[in-house]
């Protein structure tokens, strides 16, 4: 029988892996056991411990007490600790991860992840609960059924309001791109195959005089290898929240509206006009599966690699897209230098 352990109790440990594991022992008794164990890496800035957990100082403490081979260990750190996280985890013995996305914070963090899988035969699952939601698959079935033609584009829109977090110094998300973007990349990945990015840009969180370069919206097009494009548009200045997937076809659109928060599971559908409306508790059911692959799938089953590709193809798209906007802003950098040289 597997027990949780979960490195960090931030808004994703807490807030939304806590929960959800809670939701699926309900639903299905016997898929864990025992107290959770918590590492808390930020001593000082804990908040209260949610009841049920133990909450330890550092990994070997918790060692102690979940032993690698009972424990599914859940990642819920930022992007820039990930992968000295892992690395950790890894040398400790701990085989079986639950990552929060994105898996790594660019290309050369990717390889080094790719590198510790490898030599540890880690099983990593990567939080991904967008594709495998039950809004996911009814776009999938749309695309399977062939009604509506050939598939044109996707629009995704992932905005919320994101000030406070987004102006800590010690936010741990370098760009817009690293916050909501990696779950709507893998499912359009999912969706509708392999990409290369063709266009990206990023602009600054402002308030007042206060700016965070890269932390105000991101936006993503995608040329897919079946013909498809795709623009992923995510405002974290926005003052509503929305996530909605549009796939447009030669002949019809379908939309999904995934929920908006954690407050409601609620999503829904509308096709052609016609709007359903249904409960689809994403992340209970994708950390049900996991929880599920790591008790029945061995180390060496061909679908581990699988799942790890996509998500490693969606860290080398994101990092292309930091990389072109980088660029985009030394240019203009060097050409206002130039400008006020020439007055």
């Amino acid at each position: 029988m597997r027990q949780p352990l979960i490195i960090g109790l931030g808004r994703a440990g807490a807030g939304l892996h806590l929960r959800a594991l809670r939701t699926a022992l309900d639903r299905s008794p016997g898929l864990w056991h025992g107290p959770v164990v918590a590492v808390d890496p930020r001593p000082g800035e804990r908040a209260p411990v949610p009841d049920g957990v133990t909450v330890t100082a550092a990994l070997d403490e918790a060692r102690a007490l979940l032993p690698p081979e009972r424990a599914v260990v859940h990642v819920c750190t930022p992007p820039a600790t990930r992968l000295a996280v892992l690395a950790e985890l890894a040398a400790a013995g701990y085989r079986d991860l639950v990552v929060e996305k994105p898996l790594a914070a660019d290309a050369t963090e990717l390889a080094a992840v790719t590198a510790l899988v490898t030599r540890y035969a880690l099983r990593v699952v990567v939080v991904a609960h967008w594709p495998a939601s039950g809004l996911a698959d009814r776009l999938r079935a749309s695309l399977a059924s062939g009604e509506r033609g050939r598939l044109l584009r996707i629009d995704v829109v992932q905005h919320k309001p994101r000030f406070t977090r987004g102006l800590r110094p010690d936010d741990g998300h370098p760009t817009a791109f690293d916050v909501e973007v990696p779950h709507s990349l893998g499912l359009v990945l999912s969706l509708a195959g392999p990409a290369e990015a063709t266009g990206a840009r990023l602009t600054g969180l402002r308030i007042g005089e206060t700016v965070r370069p890269g932390l105000g919206s991101a936006v993503l097009d995608l040329l897919h290898a079946g013909g498809a494009r795709t623009r992923i548009h995510s405002d974290l200045t926005a003052p509503v929240r929305e996530r909605r997937v549009t796939l447009t076809f030669e002949r019809g659109t379908v939309v999904g509206h995934f929920a908006p928060s954690d407050a409601d599971d609620h999503v829904q559908l509308d096709v052609d006009g016609r709007r359903e409306v249904f409960r689809d508790d994403a992340l209970t059911a994708f950390l049900h599966r996991a929880y599920h692959r790591f008790a029945t799938v061995p180390a060496e089953e061909p679908s581990w690699g699988a799942d790890f590709a996509l998500h490693a193809d969606v860290v080398r798209i994101l990092d292309a897209a930091k990389r072109h906007c980088a660029a985009d802003a030394a240019g203009e950098r060097d050409e206002e230098a130039r400008r006020a040289v020439a007055r």
